[in-house]
């Protein structure tokens, strides 16, 4: 079998193998009781069954081919699927940016909202593309709407991504618009104030972006918004009393 990290050998010892992540064996209704209990409205959650519907019309004219998933967060170091490859990659007509206003009490509540970061169009993204074989795509795949399309923040997109080793069509997760959670106009103000201070049963946003810039650099994955952003909110904390410290998130 050909090594998956034949093009890139420093990225093993960063990614999570799949086996290994708990995001493989996720199951969206676990988290439903508290996500509700926190404000979400009881349509906040797609149905099983319509989350398959999504994945297979998303699919449609590609079932049973090898296709690329496209990561710009947590899939980078955690994909959680198997994958037959993986390259550096820079998504042209994209960004990450930092407008996912957590109110549902994972990183932050309706009284003191969070950030998280969402896929945009853009002036380009850099990350990683993970290959998925064509006889494992569906069981796979499963897997990472079960991630990615739990409620309807995120929706399925193809987009270009350039390589090394050429380009190629990658699946991604972009921000929805008409989601109560995605604010395309969020101020960096309003970023740094929601990273600074919401929190979570997940965690803080702050510990949240500090972990993306983490895993960013000892990955070589440029992203000076990022940088920028947990900066800023450092310094708001230091200007507010709060601590500075980030824990593992």
């Amino acid at each position: 079998m050909t090594d998956p990290f034949r093009h890139h050998p420093r990225l093993r010892e960063f990614i999570t193998p799949p086996e290994d992540s708990e995001l493989r064996r996720f199951d969206p209704a676990s988290i439903a009781e508290v996500v509700q209990a926190n404000g979400a409205p009881e349509t906040w959650k797609l149905s099983d069954e319509d989350r398959e519907a999504d994945r297979v019309q998303a699919l449609v004219g590609r079932e049973a081919r090898d296709i690329w998933v496209f990561a710009y967060g947590s899939l980078i170091w955690n994909p959680a699927f198997r994958f037959a490859e993986v390259r550096r990659a820079f998504a042209p007509e994209v960004a990450r940016k930092f407008i996912l206003r957590d109110i549902y009490g994972g990183r932050g509540t309706r009284e003191v909202p969070g950030v998280m970061a969402a896929l945009e169009e853009g002036e380009g993204c850099h990350g990683l593309v993970f290959r998925i074989r064509g006889h494992e795509q569906a069981e796979e795949t499963r897997i990472l709407w079960r991630r990615e399309r739990v409620g309807d923040a995120y929706i399925p997109r193809f987009i270009r991504a350039e390589t090394d080793h050429g380009e190629v069509e990658a699946l991604a997760f972009m921000a929805n618009h008409a989601a109560e959670l995605i604010a395309p106009d969020l101020s960096h103000d309003d970023q740094v104030r929601f990273c600074a201070t919401g929190e979570g049963w997940l965690g803080s946003s702050f510990d949240y972006v500090a972990n993306l810039a983490a895993h960013f650099e000892e990955m070589r994955i440029e992203d000076p918004g990022v940088t920028q952003l947990l900066a800023d909110a450092m310094a708001w904390r230091r200007r507010n009393g709060s601590s500075v410290a980030p824990t593992e998130a």
